[in-house]
């Protein structure tokens, strides 16, 4: 699913809400540039988490956790996959119950 702002569109309002004149509300700059306040309110804290100014997990480091996990995942079926098909391969050479060889 397509994110509905660019991210150059979220810096851009996020830019000005910090730099408005006294006075002016995040409830103001969000109805100018047609967002909801809690969107803006959002983008805010996010952009102070990944400016390091508030503890928590920057969307670059969630985005590598995402593939990490997904690259695990992937990792952890192929592993599934090899432990199958060696027992299935040790099965195969086992000798049969009526077997006469010795």
């Amino acid at each position: 699913m397509p994110k509905p702002y660019p991210s150059e569109f979220r810096d851009d309002v996020v830019r000005v809400t910090r730099n408005r004149e006294p006075g002016v509300t995040i409830e103001q700059i969000a109805k100018d540039f047609g967002v909801h306040p809690m969107t803006l309110q959002k983008w805010l804290r996010h952009a102070d988490i990944d400016e390091g100014a508030k503890p928590g997990q920057s969307q670059s480091e969630s985005a590598e956790i995402r593939e990490l996990k997904k690259r695990n995942r992937l990792l952890e079926q192929e592993n599934e996959v090899l432990r199958r098909a060696a027992a299935y391969l040790s099965q195969a050479n086992l000798p049969s119950k009526g077997s006469t060889r010795s």
